[in-house]
């Protein structure tokens, strides 16, 4: 199982590979602002633990482990975010609180969220009946 740390740099290589074709250590570094350093030898653990190949010079490839790890990663970023955007929280606060929570709760937990969010969602009034809640207990 991977680390925080690890699901961290993954998640961001599978975006940077979604979002250009390719990731290299500079773009890792500069989105996660962390020293190239740290990114190689990051990079060199998780190709040891089988989520990327990885050629010093040439670039990484996530195999499909990686491939897998990123997509469930990203879709958990993006289920907390949604759900706390549900929830009322203010947009400027959403993504931090992400980063902050992500890591802590246990899959269990981002599923049972999931269901949460397919509750409130599948009816209207249900989610006209939280934004009241949120409307009247405003600080």
């Amino acid at each position: 199982m991977p680390t925080p740390s690890m699901e961290d740099y993954i998640e961001q290589i599978y975006l940077l590979i979604d979002k250009k074709g390719y990731a290299r250590v500079s773009d890792i570094a500069d989105a996660l602002s962390v020293h190239p350093s740290s990114v190689t030898k990051m990079v060199q653990k998780l190709d040891k633990d089988e989520y990327l190949v990885y050629e010093r010079y040439r670039g990484l490839v996530l195999t499909v482990k990686g491939q897998r790890m990123g997509q469930r990663l990203v879709a958990r970023h993006d289920l907390l975010e949604r759900f706390l955007s549900i929830i009322g929280v203010k947009e400027e606060h959403i993504y931090e609180d992400v980063e902050g929570i992500e890591h802590h709760l246990s899959w269990d937990s981002i599923n049972r969220i999931a269901d949460l969010i397919e509750f409130i969602e599948e009816d209207p009034a249900r989610m006209a009946a939280l934004k009241e809640v949120n409307e009247r207990n405003k600080e």
